[in-house]
């Protein structure tokens, strides 16, 4: 699936802006501030989730504008997505298809995406739960319902612990409610992810070599189980703790370069953006296989620290495996193995401007 148009109103500092977009390669130029990135971040309020700085609906305002802002676009089966807050309600975000207003997880039935920015280059470094929420995106692309388990299970979390901070034998019923809950949705949570490491690691094993650094997959830290028992027999542990220490909340994601069979947080930048196109590109692959509906790819700054060989490397893959692809650069020069076969937009304080192709 792609986006054929898409419309900006009143959002960071697109005033009003239109693309109409091509179907493969879709590259926006400009300075550092020009809203290049605001773009990228529009397309991926479009799929479930907070999008790709998690930002509030505040946030995303265009100040002087209508106290609002608006994210619209146009399939190219002719489906149409809105989001967007009103000046009367700014911080609550709405979503409509086709004019009807729906939640927010049924845009992962009609569109997803799949992003990488420069913060994310920390990746291997951060913390488990930036690795985790890599993950969920991961997850989400193939599974739409995820969000809905890691949302509840997320929700009963809370409430536990909050039950056990103060005295939870005034209410064990409640208590037993709520651990049933994060038992049924952690259990969902846990197997989609499992599945699809393991899909993954499949994928991965099956391509060929390349200049990009192959990784192996793994997760450790939560191994599964019967959830419901390991949260009733941890109660007084989980209240000395003040924070819930078993469940699927627990995991991370552990990569390692396989032909150096080192840990990746322990590789070169370079090596750990490489090992970042690598899992990006099979798992598009999966997508395109399980939902016949390839993922929107938002590449930040994607081209700015890769050597011209391996910037050329991964032109070739992505335009073999075909879909709709969104890049950002500083230099329209960074795209030049691209040739005629992009879109190329000038974006310059929020106005854009096609640009000729080379």
């Amino acid at each position: 699936m792609s986006v054929s148009r898409l419309t900006l109103t009143d959002f960071r500092n697109h005033a009003a802006s239109r693309i109409d977009a091509a179907r493969g390669f879709n590259v926006l130029v400009g300075e550092n501030g020009a809203g290049k990135t605001n773009i990228l971040e529009a397309l991926s309020l479009l799929v479930p989730g907070r999008g790709l700085r998690a930002a509030t609906p505040g946030d995303m305002i265009r100040h002087g504008g209508s106290g609002g802002f608006g994210v619209a676009a146009q399939l190219a089966d002719g489906c149409e997505l809105a989001t967007g807050a009103q000046h009367d309600a700014p911080s609550r975000r709405i979503t409509r298809i086709n004019g009807t207003q729906a939640a927010a997880t049924a845009l992962g039935e009609r569109l997803s995406a799949v992003w990488l920015t420069p913060a994310m280059d920390r990746l291997f470094t951060d913390t488990r739960s930036e690795r985790r929420r890599f993950l969920d995106r991961l997850v989400l692309a193939l599974d739409p319902a995820h969000a809905t388990h890691a949302g509840r299970y997320d929700a009963a979390m809370r409430q536990r612990n909050r039950l056990l901070a103060g005295d939870a034998a005034s209410d064990p019923a409640w208590l037993d409610a709520l651990e049933a809950q994060m038992a049924v949705h952690g259990e969902a949570l846990h197997a989609a992810r499992v599945r699809l490491v393991d899909e993954l690691a499949a994928a991965l094993a099956n391509q060929p070599e390349t200049v990009f650094a192959k990784p192996l997959l793994a997760l450790e830290g939560w191994g599964g189980g019967d959830l419901g028992t390991v949260l009733r027999t941890g109660r007084s542990r989980d209240a000395a703790a003040g924070r819930t220490l078993g469940g699927p909340h627990r995991v991370d994601l552990i990569v390692t370069h396989a032909a150096k069979g080192e840990a990746a947080a322990r590789c070169s930048t370079g090596e750990q953006k490489a090992l970042l196109f690598s899992i990006i590109l099979a798992h598009a692959d999966l997508v395109s296989e399980a939902r016949s509906m390839r993922p929107l790819l938002l590449l930040d700054e994607v081209a700015a620290h890769l050597d011209p060989l391996r910037r050329a490397a991964l032109f070739d893959q992505l335009a073999a495996r075909g879909g709709q692809v969104w890049m950002t650069g500083t230099e329209d020069a960074l795209f030049a193995e691209l040739g005629p076969h992009a879109l190329r937009i000038n974006v310059a304080s929020g106005v854009l401007k096609p640009l000729a192709t080379g």
